[in-house]
């Protein structure tokens, strides 16, 4: 399962998110940011990009063996069968314009 859909899952619960740098994010709808040794700011929307978190805190009453159950089953594209490969290559060789005074 994506980290996404079970943090969409998470809908309307409580989670505080440790950032990398020390920040703490904690929220449902509306979200507080505190910065390492400032007082908290009350925000309407943030965005956190995933490689600064370093980890989430979740409440204590959340199921996690529903959560982590998906509900559809995953569907494996076909791989092309025998015949010509779709497109050409960007192997070595010709291709590579006309040359120089040829």
């Amino acid at each position: 399962m994506k980290l996404v859909r079970f943090l969409m899952k998470l809908n309307n619960e409580t989670v505080s998110i440790e950032l990398k740098n020390g920040t703490i994010v904690h929220g449902t709808i509306t979200v507080k940011l505190t910065l390492k040794g400032k007082n908290p700011v009350t925000l309407d929307h943030l965005s956190v990009r995933g490689n600064n978190i370093r980890y989430y805190i979740l409440p204590d009453s959340l199921n996690l063996e529903t959560l982590l159950v998906e509900e559809a089953p995953r569907v494996k594209p076909k791989k092309p069968t025998a015949g010509k490969p779709l497109g050409r290559g960007r192997g070595r060789g010709r291709g590579r314009g006309r040359g120089r005074g040829r």
